[in-house]
């Protein structure tokens, strides 16, 4: 018998389509600091309704799906706030415990800056195996976050974290303090697609490969630009070795963020997948369990 949650997915998914296909189709471009062109909506009204609906059907649709997992969240340069709000709030919402927020910089991002990031992993791992045993490069460097800030299965810091997250802070590597406890489930929120991010993409591909491996799941979400051409979602999206790690490419949506604490959810079940716009091959979220 089809349960009352399962029509609430199913009006939740059209509607995300449809707001999703309003921001892309009747929005107006902005501008990001380097003259990028971002999608953004226009109507008032709509926009009012999307966080409404939002508001009101995210306790039928997320409540207690995640359960007390910790989650740590992630940001890239340029992410913008009211993203990074609005899904560490959907995540408390649907039960979740977020251990805190850190930010990758353009400096561990950009491909210009690689050996020195990963100079700064091998030497404060160098007794640490899994990032020993790693590929140099973003592999490694990837590792190396894992092991400062995630976990298979929530983890109290150690003196290891303490002294990984230390050296990534202290080499402009990472933006934030080392949360007290390693979580088991990680949020990347992306900036808007830009130049800087189509430069980027293969070398967050690479982190969010290593972090999902040490990890219960990693989900990616960004604005809808994330998924356009030399957005990040598109990237890691477009890797073939973070086939593993899930995607929302409608974080700037009241029922995206919906969309992102459903996507945890999927990944503490060991599935992964796609969501969002046309763009996302698993359709708009979820569907109901």
């Amino acid at each position: 018998m089809i349960n009352f949650r399962y029509h609430v997915v199913s009006l939740t998914a059209v509607l995300l389509a449809l707001a999703a296909g309003v921001v892309l189709g009747a929005g107006f471009l902005d501008r990001s600091d380097d003259g990028a062109a971002t999608v953004a909506t226009t109507d008032s009204a709509i926009a009012s309704f999307e966080a409404g609906y939002a508001s009101r059907t995210a306790p039928l649709l997320t409540n207690d799906v995640l359960d007390s997992t910790s989650v740590l969240i992630v940001t890239t340069t340029g992410a913008r706030a009211e993203d990074v709000k609005g899904v560490t709030s959907a995540i408390e919402r649907a039960g979740g415990s977020v251990v805190g927020t850190i930010e990758l910089t353009a400096k561990l991002l950009d491909p210009g800056g690689r050996q020195f990031a990963d100079g700064v992993a091998e030497k404060a791992g160098a007794e640490v195996a899994e990032i020993t045993d790693a590929a140099p490069g973003y592999p490694r460097i990837g590792a190396a976050l894992a092991r400062a800030y995630l976990a298979t299965k929530a983890a109290d810091a150690d003196e290891t974290s303490a002294q990984l997250a230390a050296a990534f802070t202290e080499g402009e590597l990472v933006v934030g303090e080392q949360p007290d406890r390693r979580a088991s489930l990680a949020v990347v929120v992306t900036a808007p697609r830009s130049s800087a991010t189509e430069q980027q993409g293969a070398s967050l591909a690479a982190l969010v490969t290593a972090l999902d491996q040490a990890s219960a799941g990693v989900v990616v979400a960004g604005p809808t630009s994330s998924s356009q051409q030399g957005g990040l979602v598109e990237a890691v999206r477009a890797d073939d070795g973070a086939s593993q790690v899930s995607t929302v490419d409608v974080a700037d949506l009241a029922l995206g963020r919906i969309a992102v604490a459903l996507a945890l959810a999927e990944e503490l079940d060991g599935r992964s997948g796609a969501w969002g716009t046309a763009r996302s091959a698993d359709g708009a979220l979820p569907a109901a369990s």
